[in-house]
């Protein structure tokens, strides 16, 4: 079953309401390709390997969290993104990406999805004075030691995140923020909770993490970010009966 470009930008529209964030990149659709779309790749970034692996399956649509566009880049479109966007535009493919709408989403985005795989259930957003909190805080139903946080993000993504001791026996409490959201951790200390989950590391985050006794765990940006876009991917296939195929890039960070 096919649906046509514009009813698949507005059904992501309605349900990822894109409208609401003041976000750093435009949400919803980047490259107009073919009207009809029935095939649809998803990933986490638009990079060249994921468009020429579209190109391969005869994508329609590729559907990513981290597209084009970002607010401070370069404008004019020369050497890297020249040859990513001639290669869609060459084969028709349309582009749509969603980053701060994907990231909060609270059952497809990428926060709900990496707790769900943890095993732990959000409750509140992190910034309680904003309804589209970025980061989230979950609580585990009984306590486990940070070692065995570590263990079960390790099984989780595939690889061991890089642990920053909180000097704390045990984390019941935990705020996540997929991606490149380490500098949540002063509030997440601030409110008094146990651990947190992020993407990304700094150097000032390791004093952060020793200093207000939080533990930090930089699982990475590319893999805590996977489960967003593939369940909303696998959403599009149920409602929609598209032919929906998540594509994994290699990215160690």
């Amino acid at each position: 079953m096919a649906i046509t470009r514009t009813k698949m930008e507005g059904v992501l529209a309605q349900l990822l309401a894109p409208q609401k964030f003041k976000d750093y990149c435009p949400n919803g659709l980047q490259i107009e390709g073919r009207d009809k779309i029935q095939k649809v790749v998803t990933g986490v970034t638009a990079c060249q390997d994921l468009i020429d692996q579209a190109i391969a399956v005869e994508a329609d649509a590729i559907l990513v969290h981290h597209g084009y566009f970002w607010k401070g880049e370069p404008g004019p479109i020369t050497a890297m993104k020249k040859k990513r966007i001639a290669a869609l535009l060459k084969h028709d493919i349309n582009l749509f990406a969603y980053h701060l709408p994907l990231d909060v989403h609270p059952e497809l985005g990428n926060n709900a999805q990496l707790a769900k795989l943890l095993d732990l259930p959000l409750r509140r957003g992190l910034e309680p004075w904003d309804k589209l909190s970025v980061a989230q805080v979950g609580k585990f139903a009984e306590p486990i030691s940070p070692q065995q946080l570590s263990e079960k993000i390790s099984r989780v993504l595939g690889r061991e995140p890089q642990w920053i001791d909180g000097n704390k026996p045990d984390i019941r409490s935990v705020a996540i923020c997929t991606g490149g959201g380490q500098d949540y951790i002063d509030l997440a200390a601030s409110q008094g909770i146990d651990a947190f989950i992020s993407g990304e590391i700094s150097e000032r985050t390791v004093y952060s993490a020793r200093e207000m006794n939080i533990h930090y765990f930089a699982a990475g940006h590319h893999a805590t970010e996977r489960y967003g876009v593939q369940a909303l991917g696998q959403w599009l296939a149920q409602e929609y009966q598209l032919d929906v195929e998540y594509i994994e890039t290699d990215n160690p960070v």
